[in-house]
């Protein structure tokens, strides 16, 4: 508020605080990963990237997907999607992803084992 960026736009009352209203970004492209995908595009997430993977699949008006398995359509329970199929495009199968980052030590074990 009371910037040159605000200039001309809408803004709005939230909870006593004043703030500017501005369209979305949308990606050409979004790139997501995820841990297993049915035929259908219907997705399951592993550990943290269920935090930010869906919310960047679901921005792109295409979305590409790299998965480590994929099953047929109706192999998953409906209640563990985590993501739905409707917001992916395509998918890429990579059976053997490296994790550098899941392997990583800093030091020794003490123990030797």
């Amino acid at each position: 508020m009371g910037t040159l960026v605000a200039e001309g736009k809408e803004t709005r009352e939230f909870d006593g605080h004043t703030y500017v209203m501005e369209r979305s970004l949308v990606p050409d492209v979004s790139l997501g990963k995820a841990w297993k995908a049915d035929k259908s595009g219907n997705l399951i997430f592993r550990r943290t990237a269920r935090n930010f993977n869906p919310a960047v699949i679901m921005a792109g008006r295409i979305s590409v997907v790299e998965v480590e398995e994929i099953v047929e359509t109706g192999t998953f329970d409906p209640d563990a999607v985590h993501l739905p199929g409707i917001y992916v495009h395509r998918l890429v199968l990579n059976a053997t992803p490296e994790k550098r980052i899941e392997k990583r030590t800093t030091k020794q074990n003490p123990k030797g084992a």
